[in-house]
């Protein structure tokens, strides 16, 4: 594939389509210089995004913990993401909204009269992990934490929180593995990357409780599938040594889609039987 900044097609910008190439943004952006953006990975499956509605909420609701307006409805922002797919010609894609502070007449740390801006782009895009469905992810383990949601808006899906996540994964990329696990500031296993983590023990299924990182749409989406096959989901604060218990993992996201992990570190997992029917039900269920 070409470099993301060099395509063919289009992209939504404040309420009009633009070409691929023409879609830029001023150097002095204060999103670029103060992180002050949020954004929304989201998938369309046959012509439908699945959960679209729910993630243009979490969008907008992330633009307000960080002290943004986002000057288009729910509605809007589901009417853009289509009219971007139908000009591209796409039915299955990843479709990527960021919402940010854009340039104005403010460079400073507060900028609450530069104008927030919204961009809704798309791309085809397979599987995150590439074959780790079949086999299972290697995940390494991070020195970076999640840290405490009293020096973060941790319900917000902003853009500067990942900064600590492309560093553990660039780290994780250079010993071999395809993303890191990280703690969160006290010590409980937290989540990867880009994707929540699930594991399983007797039968039973065990998640971190999400109330330091972001309780993801498929996150949910999945504790509802495995809830109605009458498995026992616990959400609870998970210690590192727990890892060793565990006989199945997988990985949840938009991105992720649900990926069997194989390995954590010095820790391995089957990829088992829950594991691979819940990965089969996913796929079936986003394309229902």
């Amino acid at each position: 594939m070409a470099a993301y900044d060099d395509r063919d097609g289009w992209i939504w910008m404040d309420g009009k389509l633009v070409p691929w190439r023409e879609a830029n943004v001023h150097v002095l952006t204060h999103a670029l210089h103060y992180a002050s953006s949020v954004f929304e990975g989201e998938r369309c499956y046959n012509g439908k995004i699945f959960k679209g509605v729910e993630h243009s909420m979490r969008l907008r609701k992330s633009a307000e913990l960080l002290d943004m307006e986002i000057p288009y409805s729910v509605q809007e922002i589901e009417a853009a993401k289509y009219e971007m797919l139908k000009a591209n010609g796409w039915t299955d894609a990843y479709v990527r909204a960021i919402a940010f502070r854009g340039a104005g007449d403010e460079m400073g740390v507060s900028a609450v009269g530069n104008p927030v801006r919204l961009v809704i782009a798309g791309w085809e895009w397979g599987a995150y992990y590439g074959d780790a469905k079949m086999k299972g992810a290697k995940l390494d383990i991070s020195k970076w934490r999640r840290p405490d949601p009293a020096t973060i808006p941790s319900a917000a899906k902003a853009a500067g929180l990942y900064m600590i996540c492309t560093m553990s994964k660039h780290a994780a990329q250079a010993n071999g593995c395809s993303d890191a696990l990280m703690m969160d500031y006290r010590g409980y296993v937290a989540e990867a990357t880009g994707a929540n983590i699930f594991f399983v023990k007797d039968g039973e299924v065990h998640t971190p409780l999400p109330d330091c990182f972001l309780n993801g749409i498929t996150r949910q989406t999945v504790i509802g599938l495995l809830k109605e096959k009458g498995l026992t989901v616990h959400e609870r604060h998970i210690m590192p040594t727990e890892l060793a218990d565990f006989e199945q993992c997988w990985l949840t996201g938009t991105a992720a889609e649900v990926t069997p992990v194989g390995q954590i570190g010095g820790f391995t997992f089957e990829v088992g039987a829950i594991a691979r029917d819940i990965a089969e039900t996913y796929e079936r269920h986003v394309r229902a």
